[in-house]
């Protein structure tokens, strides 16, 4: 097949790391992919061996960028214009008017973009009439969106995110050890992680006033933050004012997140919203014990009493209460994560999720 993928950017984030593993297999698939990035190509872009054109939007509704999107999608004579959340999407759809592309599909990567009243909410509404299938990534996500009643429910359906679970290696002593050198503590101490850009979705907030009554009860535990974003300078005072900042360690973006999963004792995610969380799937990959909020398809990767705990969003009691009742039972939270990865190895892989896909594309008469 001639696919090609309409992205905001290839910069870090969940969403960015699910186009790239998904090229790479449809590539290893024998399909002729390219990515076209509404923006700039992102920093990620190097880890693809396909074609990547930007189409360098400016501010506002650009037109041009529109005339640049169609000649790219004209030159490449695309079959398939896949397109992620809803920006690149009505992007995608004006762009694609009376071109000959056989399957034109919207991946949401998120639970928002429907009941909105801005100008984009009402764009991308209406781009969905010219849409052969929306995809969400989680179930919860795919209610919403057949709730919405914007698309026949036969044209909408659910697909969650995967991963290249090959790659993934079990949680280590040795990587808990690696890791308690980086951040300078002892190597018995334990860590909990927390993955995931610095942004209010995420609600860090919520996460540091549930480690500090964490850390109140029990002194050999340290959280450690990994991410990017213009909030680190706030959250970093926030975890002073909770008189925590000796516990807590911000690494800031890095390149090597599924190592750091290998030394974490637990991964905390607080979320107030999520889609269907890459780093969820890959936590469970590496057999990490997880505590997560109740959002967004978050239950449906961590089942709760059994990979790990789901608790309720904006609750740092319980979320507290939730992290303390692993660390303090290790030979549950080990079983949990056994849980987990047996999980994403049978239900995470991106292998999975690429075959799921092209079946959507041949059934809207792709070939």
């Amino acid at each position: 097949m001639n696919i090609t993928h309409l992205v905001e950017n290839l910069n870090r984030g969940g969403l960015e790391r699910v186009v790239i593993d998904l090229v790479r297999e449809q590539v290893a698939e024998g399909h002729r992919v390219d990515v076209i990035c509404l923006f700039e190509e992102g920093q990620l872009a190097p880890e693809l061996d396909v074609p990547i054109y930007a189409a360098r939007k400016g501010g506002g509704f650009d037109i041009g960028a529109i005339r640049r999107v169609r000649a790219r999608l004209k030159e490449r004579g695309s079959a398939i214009l896949h397109t992620h959340n809803a920006m690149a999407h009505y992007y995608g759809m004006l762009a694609a008017l009376g071109l000959p592309i056989a399957c034109r599909i919207n991946t949401r990567h998120n639970m928002s973009g429907l009941g909105g009243g801005s100008r984009r909410d009402w764009i991308y509404r209406r781009s969905l009439m010219l849409t052969d299938a929306v995809v969400s990534v989680s179930e919860a996500a795919h209610a919403d969106l057949v709730a919405s009643r914007l698309m026949p429910e036969g044209r909408t359906m659910a697909v969650p995110n995967g991963i290249p679970i090959r790659g993934f290696l079990p949680i280590s002593r040795e990587a808990h050890a690696r890791l308690a050198a980086e951040i300078g503590v002892a190597p018995a101490t334990r860590i909990v992680g927390a993955v995931g850009r610095l942004h209010p979705a995420k609600d860090h907030p919520n996460l540091l006033r549930a480690f500090r009554l964490v850390a109140e009860a029990m002194p050999d535990v340290v959280l450690v933050v990994v991410g990017g974003g213009a909030r680190r300078e706030e959250l970093e005072a926030f975890a002073a004012e909770q008189g925590i900042a000796a516990r807590v360690r911000f690494l800031g973006d890095r390149g090597d997140v599924r190592e750091l999963l290998r030394g974490f004792d637990l991964l905390a995610v607080a979320s107030r919203t999520e889609g269907y969380s890459v780093v969820l799937v890959e936590a469970s990959a590496v057999g990490l014990p997880i505590v997560a909020t109740r959002v967004g398809g978050n239950a449906e990767i961590v089942r709760d009493g059994v990979s790990g705990l789901i608790v309720p969003p904006s609750d740092p009691v319980a979320l507290a209460a939730a992290m303390r009742e692993l660390l303090e039972d290790p030979s549950r939270a080990a079983q949990m994560g056994e849980a987990g990865r047996a999980w994403a190895l049978s239900e995470g892989s991106v292998e999975t999720m690429a075959r799921r896909y092209e079946a959507i594309y041949r059934g809207a008469g792709a070939s």
